[in-house]
């Protein structure tokens, strides 16, 4: 017997179709029912390392794999069988039930569609086989009538499930009543036909102010408007499309340390920074020209979906200079996958996967380019004397986990080395003993191939002596929101034929 699906619809991207989604997944589950998160094409470079149906790994997009954890299942590519991750404007890699294809990024938009669906549906019937409802999340919006006859992600799936249909609008943008009945009106009737109602999101004032406006909407579409929302600033989930825009801001509390992110055209992975938006005392802030890196105590560098390209961007800033002055007056400087690849000497392509480009030079480190991606989840341990000296000392010897996603490898410039550019492995993969990261001899420049490094509590703890909310505290106080602002009812109807 296949599961109810209900469906989270959006009048836009960013509208916040992904919290509402996590937040009914924590709400059902919490009812005692075997929730699974599902959204059919997810367009990310913030991507999580999964487990595949062959008992391997994979990627999916962050959204759906903090549903997972919201409705305390497993995490698994069936959940986001279709990953694009935007390599230019006009091009993406495609991640097919995890794995990379070439083959698919080669084609044409509408004849890839096609040839998508028949996996996408298997993936979800197998999902709504296996549990007792699916939440699944729609992309952009439903009314894209130019996409219409290519779409695998909205109006497609609806049909297929017969999904219970919210469509969700961003009131605190404005033209909030305009979105959703221009979006209800440009839906064929059958589609329309599944709309169980509309959420207004992000709202904030008195919510008596509203009326008549849903009322009128409701006769004008017979469609009722089943929650007001309003704005959660600090919800604790970081963002499916991006998470940073002029300022990251600063925690509550006396400021102690501020950490600049350089924000490069291709950042990728940048979720994975949102829990230090919580440290008291933190300010973070985006860098992309010098004078960001001024006030800096730590400068970041991000994991890049085209290192060569963010290079090429840090130049044309004049970032390199700032970061080297930085680094030269024993600032902090940690580069995470494609920033450790900037760290070192040289990035050397041979098979067209990103780029040759000559790196910025702080770490004696060579990165090559292989056809195989590395997609793994990882234990690994800090060890190395240079570390006690420098500004992660509180990591040393401390076990962490997290993922790796990257085409480089990396390893030593023996020559540099040798002429007396010192390099120490930093951290080691517990099993093998293999470095996964790499420091300079004063330990203030340190580059990791570790993602999530601040999203676990040992370390957060070390490093700032805080502690943030752990991920079942935010999805609980996330269901709590959400629901708390449904209509009487509205929510159990929802599982209802």
């Amino acid at each position: 017997m296949s599961a109810p699906c209900i469906m989270v619809l959006g009048t836009s991207s960013g509208a916040g179709k992904s919290w509402i989604a996590t937040a009914l997944c924590r709400h059902y589950a919490r009812l005692g029912l075997k929730v699974a998160p599902f959204k059919a094409q997810n367009m990310s470079n913030n991507a999580r390392v999964v487990a595949t149906t062959g008992g391997g790994w994979g990627e999916i997009g962050s959204a759906q794999y903090f549903q997972a954890l919201a409705a305390g299942v497993r995490p698994e590519v069936r959940m986001n069988p279709v990953l694009l991750k935007p390599e230019a404007d006009t091009r993406s890699q495609v991640v097919l039930l995890g794995q990379v294809s070439a083959e698919l990024g080669a084609m044409p938009w509408r004849e890839r569609s096609q040839r998508l669906w028949p996996t996408v549906a298997q993936a979800l019937d197998e999902l709504r086989a296996a549990h007792d409802l699916v939440v699944i999340e729609g992309a952009g919006s439903p009314a894209e009538i130019n996409l219409m006859d290519s779409d695998i992600v909205n109006l497609r799936v609806a049909r297929h499930t017969q999904a219970r249909c919210l469509l969700v609008s961003d009131i605190d943008r404005g033209g909030a009543f305009a979105h959703l009945y221009g979006t209800w009106a440009l839906l064929p009737e059958a589609e329309r036909a599944l709309l169980r109602g509309f959420v207004l999101n992000r709202f904030r004032g008195d919510a008596s102010l509203l009326a008549p406006g849903p009322q009128q909407l409701q006769q004008l579409t017979g469609v009722p408007t089943l929650a007001t929302v309003p704005l959660l600033r600090q919800h604790g989930l970081p963002e499916e499309d991006g998470w940073y825009g002029p300022a990251a801001g600063q925690a509550a509390g006396p400021l102690r340390l501020t950490v600049a992110i350089l924000a490069g055209p291709h950042i990728s992975n940048l979720d994975e920074f949102q829990p230090l938006s919580q440290v008291p005392g933190l300010r973070l802030l985006w860098a992309r020209q010098p004078a960001d890196l001024a006030a800096a105590d730590w400068v970041i560098l991000p994991g890049s979906k085209q290192t060569a390209a963010d290079l090429a961007w840090l130049r044309t800033q004049g970032l390199d200079g700032a970061l080297a002055q930085h680094a030269a007056r024993g600032g902090a400087v940690l580069g995470i996958c494609g920033g450790l690849q900037m760290l070192g000497q040289a990035l050397q392509d041979a098979h067209g996967i990103d780029g040759n480009a000559a790196g910025l030079g702080l770490l004696p480190l060579l990165t090559q380019f292989a056809r195989h991606k590395t997609v793994t989840p990882t234990e690994a341990v800090f060890a190395s004397p240079a570390l006690a000296q420098g500004p992660w000392a509180a990591l040393q010897g401390l076990p962490v986990q997290g993922y790796e996603i990257h085409h480089g490898q990396t390893q030593a410039d023996a020559a540099r080395v040798a002429a007396g550019q010192p390099l120490l492995a930093a951290l080691h993969h517990r099993a093998s003993g293999q470095p996964l990261g790499w420091c300079n001899a004063a330990g203030n420049v340190l580059g990791l191939y570790l993602h999530g490094l601040f999203e676990q509590p040992a370390v957060l703890q070390a490093l700032f002596g805080a502690a943030v909310p752990l991920p079942d505290q935010v999805f609980d106080r996330l269901a709590d929101h959400v629901a708390a602002h449904f209509a009487p009812g509205a929510l159990a109807a929802l599982l209802e034929p």
